[in-house]
């Protein structure tokens, strides 16, 4: 079980709150999250299911690699943190 946190810049958008869910890959993990949350899934994914391009995910305390596919591995005790990627200069 993975819990899953997201910033406050998302929640201004829509409901997300922190919760614990079950799945072996961050995919895995989000799409348990989006069956219980559906409207937070076009604040995290595009219509191609890979991440937004300015939203980054944390998976214990390390950068996502893999934002198009989501497949890092998740276990039991995994905190993954989804907030808005900072751009601009």
């Amino acid at each position: 079980m993975a819990q899953i946190t997201f910033t406050r810049n998302l929640a201004r958008h829509v409901a997300c709150p922190e919760l614990v869910v079950a799945g072996r890959t961050v995919r895995e993990a989000l799409e348990g999250y989006f069956a219980l949350h559906p409207r937070v899934r076009g604040y995290v994914l595009d219509d191609q299911g890979a991440l937004r391009k300015h939203v980054v995910i944390f998976v214990d305390g390390q950068q996502l690699r893999d934002r198009a596919g989501l497949s890092e591995p998740v276990q039991d005790g995994t905190s993954i943190h989804v907030m808005q990627a900072l751009s601009g200069g």
